[in-house]
């Protein structure tokens, strides 16, 4: 797909905050015990989520609005701007004036769940602004056994533009904020006493890692290790997103120096898989897990 700068229109007004549109979550099973919880926040920003997410012995990888950045949401798909709409929550990044409170805050309104067994669902979001419907997404959730230390989280997301308008995606890169490509897949962890290391393949630490692309990404804390690893080629052709230092977190970015264009009709399709592992992995165990849950 053409990724082709394309202005952002001006921003909109933004919806009503909602109720939760979930009473209570979703669980995602794995080896016999739960590992996830899948569900919706109470505020506009509170799109769906999976938080916690545990390792298979219990140690909690995810972190949820935390103080330091309070519309960080576990696991969830997230996007800063979609034609000048913030899917993200937060202040929205304004070129030459930086981020700025702006009452242009869109949400994502569930519009049904298929559980496929314990270990799985699939679910169609729409997502709205000024009400109007922008896109609507279709997003598949499961879990894989690895071993008895590790298991997968298979996550493939479809947004579809359902809009009589072209849309782009963009990014506070996009608008002028250079490094800030964040928007897609976006994994919050745990903030601990010391930073997380982060590696690919061929590369160590977050200067080294952040806004290049990599076939797989880990992050490893205390006690635990995340391998995220892009499911297809055209998730593997978008840079990660990382931090480790000011906080952990690691993202997929889908507008990480220009703006992706998302003509009317069209579908922007992505799949990250992350391998959860208890203990700190190598770069050779962490490829060897990425071989054994990456499968077409």
């Amino acid at each position: 797909m053409n990724r082709r700068a394309t202005a952002s229109s001006a921003a909109r007004s933004a919806l009503p905050v909602q109720p939760a549109q979930s009473a209570s979550p979703e669980l995602l099973d794995c080896a016999g015990r739960t590992v996830a919880h899948y569900g919706h926040g109470a505020a506009a920003d509170g799109r769906p989520r999976l938080h916690p997410v545990t390792t298979l012995a219990g140690r909690t990888v995810t972190q949820e609005r935390p103080a330091d950045h309070r519309h960080h949401l576990g696991v969830s798909i997230a996007v800063p701007d979609v034609s000048g709409r913030n899917f993200w929550g937060g202040r929205t990044y304004v070129r030459g004036q930086g981020p700025t409170a702006l009452d242009n805050h869109g949400v994502q309104r569930c519009l049904g769940l298929e559980r496929h067994g314990p270990g799985g669902f699939s679910q169609s979001l729409a997502w709205e602004a000024d009400g109007v419907e922008l896109l609507r997404e279709r997003r598949t959730v499961k879990s894989v056994e690895l071993s008895g230390t590790a298991w997968a989280l298979d996550l493939s997301f479809a947004l579809t533009n359902h809009s009589a308008d072209d849309l782009s995606i963009g990014s506070p890169a996009t608008n002028g904020r250079p490094g800030a490509g964040y928007g897609g897949f976006f994994w919050r962890a745990p903030k601990e006493a010391a930073p997380p290391d982060v590696f690919t393949a061929g590369r160590a630490g977050e200067e080294a890692v952040h806004g290049r692309a990599a076939d797989w990404l880990a992050l490893a804390g205390d006690g635990w290790t995340l391998v995220f690893a892009g499911a297809s080629e055209e998730t593997r052709r978008d840079p990660w997103f990382v931090r480790t230092t000011e906080y952990p977190g690691v993202g997929s970015s889908l507008a990480a120096d220009e703006r992706l264009p998302v003509p009317a009709g069209a579908t922007v399709v992505r799949r990250i898989v992350t391998v959860v592992a208890d203990g700190r992995l190598d770069p050779e165990a962490a490829a060897g897990y990425v071989r054994r849950a990456v499968t077409p």
